[in-house]
């Protein structure tokens, strides 16, 4: 569905097959793993590597602008973490994601890159699909679903509406620096080719939606220069 195709009669496979003309994992360093399929990647998994990347940095970041509190836990006798350590466990996590792409090729003749979402919204999951135009910078499309947000408000993500907004939008800027899409509160922003309005009443859901675009795609930088390339 984000590269607007819906199966009919609940035929997804003839559908799958008909479209999907490849589809496989790669690393972000934008290698393909062979013997992987995209299928079998667990994006729960994958999702728990990002949080404990984001944890690892968050730690880092601490240690470096707080040395009082540095200098306190060697005053205590606690074990202080070697800010090399961290990085190098960054580093482990970074190199061990496995991120699926899907290949389809439109009925327009042209050529979209899938790449499927997950992410955390208000009360449980959110995940989604995005897919990119062949210049891997321009979105041809959006979906996102949730497991338990709250009725007309976070739950809207579902919505054809919310999704139809990110189409056409920007993951890099001018210089080619990766921004990705910002979900942004109505009118707090001039609209730009980098932003989408957030759903009314449905703020957490949304910057969920923000963080899971970013936490996700950015794994995919790499793999997107090269193909732009």
């Amino acid at each position: 569905a984000s590269v607007g195709i819906e199966s009919k009669g609940g035929d997804v496979e003839t559908v799958y097959n008909k479209y999907i003309t490849e589809s496989y994992v790669i690393k972000p360093s934008g290698e393909i793993v062979e013997g992987v399929s995209a299928f079998t990647v667990d994006l729960k998994k994958e999702l728990a590597k990002i949080e404990k990347i984001n944890s690892l940095k968050g730690m880092l970041e601490e240690k470096r602008t707080s040395p009082f509190k540095n200098f306190l836990i060697g005053i205590f006798g606690q074990k202080e973490i070697n800010a090399s350590s961290i990085e190098a466990e960054i580093k482990k996590e970074e190199t061990d994601r496995l991120l699926p792409v899907y290949v389809c090729q439109h009925d327009d003749g042209n050529t979209y890159y899938i790449f499927p979402l997950q992410g955390k919204g208000l009360w449980g999951p959110i995940w989604g699909y995005v897919s990119l135009e062949s210049d891997m910078n321009t979105v041809f499309g959006a979906i996102f679903d949730h497991k338990s947000e709250t009725p007309g408000l976070g739950a809207e993500i579902k919505e054809s509406w919310f999704g139809d907004a990110f189409k056409g939008k920007k993951l890099f800027a001018d210089d080619l620096t990766f921004k990705s899409i910002e979900v942004i509160k109505p009118g707090s922003k001039p609209t730009s080719d980098y932003n989408v309005d957030a759903i009314s009443g449905g703020t957490i859901t949304s910057k969920g939606v923000e963080d899971m675009l970013m936490s996700n795609l950015e794994g995919y930088i790499e793999f997107m220069e090269n193909k732009r390339n």
